[in-house]
């Protein structure tokens, strides 16, 4: 039952640390994600940085606009990094019990984050979809999730569902970096301070901040022309572009974003956003990892309170 319990208390603290992250850092997200779905028309483009898509909201009294999709992208946040942690932890967990190993190694690690990564993606992908087309309508033309959704087919909710699969190897790198790291520091610790075995050990905020930014820029630079088609097939369609329809279906998959990107912005276009890409992610992450570190004693201590407490209720059902 506690090998339950604490897989439940990783995926709780890290679903709580996702969606308060997500939300603190949601206004960068939104430039972020405009400046990328953009793609030169006849060597023009509307924004030169992601600050002329701040600019433009404020220009435009739109500032709330940055906002757009919050509440999906939140839900998005806390059901995918429940499903993940919890998933992630438990099949860690399960591979060492099956192993006999005391530690797990880089590879095993790498597996089944990758593993807990796709099945994560599979089930939240229409979530994403929806909240990306939201982000990247034109301020004051976000439509809500229901009505995005429906305005497309039901293959069409799963828009870059492929891209998403190939880049769960992003959060698979990212958080067996974090961990292999984190299981070193642990360890030297524990040396010097002997805690209770039953309880889940923690990392300071500090360190967590730090590891987390380190793996995950690590992460974001291998893996960001990936990131930028996904961002570009998800997009929604602008009301002002040029493009005719057969190009815009063929911006649709991963060759054909891959090569509208090669053929109107050469190779730097692979790259172009990948500052505030990585200024996002990297304090998203490190936000996250720093929150579910912090927390994670408190929601362990809460769900064996909530269990103690079930058990009692139950104990007294049946001797009543």
């Amino acid at each position: 039952m506690a090998f339950n319990m604490e897989s439940l208390a990783e995926a709780t603290s890290g679903a709580i640390g996702s969606l308060l992250s997500t939300t603190i850092l949601y206004p960068l997200d939104t430039c972020k994600s405009k400046y990328q779905a953009e793609l030169q028309v006849h060597g023009q483009a509307k924004y030169r940085n992601t600050l002329d898509v701040l600019l433009e909201a404020i220009s435009s009294r739109q500032v709330i606009s940055l906002y757009q999709g919050l509440g999906t992208k939140n839900v998005q946040s806390f059901v995918s990094s429940f499903i993940y942690f919890y998933g992630y932890d438990f099949f860690k967990k399960l591979y060492l019990k099956k192993s006999g190993f005391k530690s797990i190694g880089t590879r095993a690690n790498l597996i089944i984050a990758v593993v807990a990564g796709a099945f994560t993606v599979i089930i939240t992908q229409p979530l994403d979809t929806a909240s990306s087309r939201m982000q990247t309508s034109d301020f004051g033309k976000s439509k809500g999730f229901w009505k995005t959704l429906s305005e497309g087919t039901w293959s069409e909710a799963f828009d870059g569902l492929g891209i998403s699969i190939i880049l769960t190897s992003n959060p698979a790198i990212q958080y067996t970096a974090f961990d292999q790291f984190k299981q070193r520091m642990l360890k030297k610790k524990m040396k010097s301070n002997k805690e209770v075995e039953s309880s889940p050990k923690s990392l300071s905020a500090f360190s967590a901040f730090v590891l987390g930014a380190v793996s995950k820029c690590f992460a974001t630079c291998i893996t960001y022309p990936l990131i930028r088609c996904k961002v570009m097939i998800q997009a929604a369609e602008s009301e002002g572009d040029s493009e005719d329809e057969t190009e815009l279906k063929a911006r649709k998959t991963i060759s054909g974003s891959l090569h509208a990107i090669w053929k109107k912005e050469g190779l730097m276009g692979f790259f172009k956003g990948l500052q505030p890409q990585i200024l996002k992610t990297v304090l998203s992450s490190a936000l996250l990892l720093m929150i579910k570190e912090k927390i994670s004693k408190t929601t362990w201590v809460l769900l064996l309170a909530v269990r103690r407490y079930l058990f009692l209720t139950r104990a007294r059902l049946k001797s009543s």
